[in-house]
């Protein structure tokens, strides 16, 4: 298993290294050192970490539906011609786009600060490694 530095940690979690050493100083994140001596965090307590401090916004809609991959987030941009356009979302740190009709943009009200929810259904999620 890999392990981290403090300084990637704090990158792939989106926080500083201060936070980071706040966590590991106050026993909530474990750390260990490497062969250099330098503070890391083992790749498999760190993925178990992000999990557990992932909150979600949760889903308006209160709609029950097969699709796991809700994301809720603040439209950003609207970009539409007669029949299409491209919808962007911010959901936390992530971008979301769609690209939908724009009669479906109309009918959903949807404009730059509207509150909306990009649900993800796909039969393929391509992953990559470094």
């Amino acid at each position: 298993m890999p392990h981290y530095r403090f300084s990637d940690v704090a990158r792939l979690l989106g926080v500083s290294d201060d936070t980071v050493r706040r966590w590991v100083d106050a026993g909530h994140l474990a750390a260990g050192l490497d062969a250099s001596g330098r503070k890391v965090v083992d790749g498999a307590v760190l993925a178990e970490f992000a999990r557990s401090q992932a909150e979600a916004a949760p889903d308006p809609t209160g709609v029950g539906r097969s699709a796991r991959n809700r994301f809720v987030g603040l439209v950003t941009s609207v970009v539409q011609d007669a029949v299409m356009a491209q919808v962007e979302i911010q959901c936390g740190p992530h971008r979301v786009v769609s690209l939908m009709s724009s009669e479906a943009v109309r009918e959903l009200g949807l404009a730059p600060g509207s509150l909306a929810v990009a649900v993800v259904k796909a039969t393929q999620v391509i992953v990559e490694t470094p």
